[in-house]
């Protein structure tokens, strides 16, 4: 089954059930991959693909708590945060800090980073191969770490 046939077939289950947080968040993803359809590239969604438009969905959402967290909006968070939650179960399963470190540290080895100077090469590769098992700022703040000179 491809990410378009679960998803039309995940959203035909909330209309169902009732579930409108559900639905809300299934019709958002559904826009996206028409949005990607309606392109003109003419090119069948991919798996990378997929994955991009998740990881967009998702990062708009965790931008919105953050905004609503400040704000001090208790009843809007609680809506992005079921969102999220909905867009996650599509996704791979993410890594550990402890797996990112373990990845990283791999990654700085090939890049052959000695330094925080060397952080844009090692993001590179880094976003380049955990793209979607991880979190973007998780990986950075790793590398941060990974990458300070010992004193």
């Amino acid at each position: 089954m491809t990410f378009e046939q679960k998803i039309n077939e995940d959203l035909k289950e909330a209309m169902k059930s009732g579930d409108k947080i559900r639905l809300e968040t299934l019709r958002s993803l559904r826009a996206s991959i028409i949005e990607f359809n309606k392109s003109g590239t003419d090119k069948i969604m991919s798996e990378e693909d997929a994955q991009k438009i998740l990881l967009n969905a998702s990062k708009k959402r965790k931008d919105a708590i953050d905004m609503y967290r400040q704000a001090g909006r208790q009843d809007l968070l609680e809506k992005e945060e079921s969102e999220l939650a909905i867009i996650a179960s599509f996704l791979p399963e993410q890594m550990s800090e402890d797996q990112v470190i373990h990845a990283l540290k791999g990654i700085i080895q090939q890049a052959g980073a000695e330094g925080p100077k060397d952080m844009g090469k090692v993001m590179g590769l880094a976003m380049k191969e955990l793209r979607g098992k991880a979190d973007g700022n998780l990986v950075q703040q790793c590398v941060k770490q990974l990458l300070q000179p010992t004193a």
